[in-house]
């Protein structure tokens, strides 16, 4: 009977763990290996699977000439860019939806904010190009309505890329910022209230301050593949303006050099995983901060 017991115990008390290793062995094959194996084909003169052809560091080498150095620096930047921007119209609309807006509204603006995820990321990526073309929607209003007098042009532009990566990831900023502020306990802002802050004050003492992990959450959201993007770039970029994950999809797909996309590849990473670990000790020290003050 003991015997019994302590089996059953031991098999609930393990329950969890056994039904987390699916997704442990899913993690493990499809992104643990893949790493792995770009990381070791990284360092391989010339990838060929039939030889083996030694192992080198050139590729990275190359990777800090000047033209290389400048298309990280724009991916970086652009995701940077991009990732500030949704912020900073992201948490407006976040906070309307989480604290100021009735159920009914807030219900149909998240479908609307949530349909544009169910589309295709393709044809959200088309119907921006016939948005911003030479003769779009946006110039036959503008022509229209005799604003201008001639077409504007607006593809193949940092412009145009930016506004485009701006609108396909707003909702990855707003979602987690919104889940964070509509779980906010209001007699926290009820408590500053009562003791005299203004709504200013409140929110940057009370408000923000709680919301920071739904920010770090969004910011990487948009961050991480921000700076890998290459449909946006290649379809309402044209080729004037090469971005890191142009660069992986020509070496892997056009060039064939496998080798070097791997070293692309692993190099942006190794920038995304600083990124991130900066942020999390920023977002760390600023916890801190605010408990020390407690």
């Amino acid at each position: 009977m003991n015997i019994f017991k302590q089996c059953k115990q031991y098999f609930f008390e393990d329950l969890p763990f056994f039904f987390s290793m699916p997704a442990i062995v899913w993690e493990v094959i499809f992104f643990c290996i893949p790493i792995i194996c770009i990381v070791g084909i990284s360092f391989i003169k010339n990838w060929d699977v039939s030889a083996f052809s030694g192992i080198t560091l050139f590729h990275y080498i190359k990777l800090f000439q000047p033209i290389y150095l400048k298309i990280i620096v724009r991916s970086f930047l652009l995701a940077i860019w991009t990732s500030f921007l949704c912020l900073m119209f992201g948490y407006p609309l976040a906070y309307y939806l989480a604290c100021k807006a009735s159920q009914s509204i807030r219900n149909i603006l998240l479908f609307f904010l949530i349909l544009p995820l169910w589309t295709n990321f393709l044809t959200l990526i088309y119907a921006w190009y016939f948005v911003l073309e030479k003769h779009g929607l946006i110039n036959d209003i503008l022509l229209s309505l005799g604003l201008i007098s001639a077409p504007l042009v607006m593809l193949h532009s940092l412009f145009a890329i930016s506004i485009v990566t701006f609108y396909c990831y707003l909702p990855f900023m707003i979602l987690p910022i919104y889940v964070i502020l509509e779980k906010l306990d209001r007699t926290l802002v009820d408590a500053s209230q009562d003791l005299g802050a203004n709504m200013r004050q409140t929110f940057l003492r009370i408000i923000f301050p709680l919301s920071i992990p739904g920010v770090l959450t969004g910011f990487l959201l948009v961050f991480v593949p921000a700076f890998g993007e290459f449909a946006i770039p290649l379809f309402i970029g044209g080729d004037k303006y090469m971005f890191t994950g142009s660069l992986i999809e020509h070496y892997f797909l056009i060039a064939r050099n496998s080798s070097m996309g791997a070293a692309v590849t692993s190099l942006s990473c190794l920038l995304v995983l600083v990124v991130t670990l900066f942020l999390r000790w920023s977002i760390k020290k600023k916890f801190s901060y605010i408990e020390g003050r407690k």
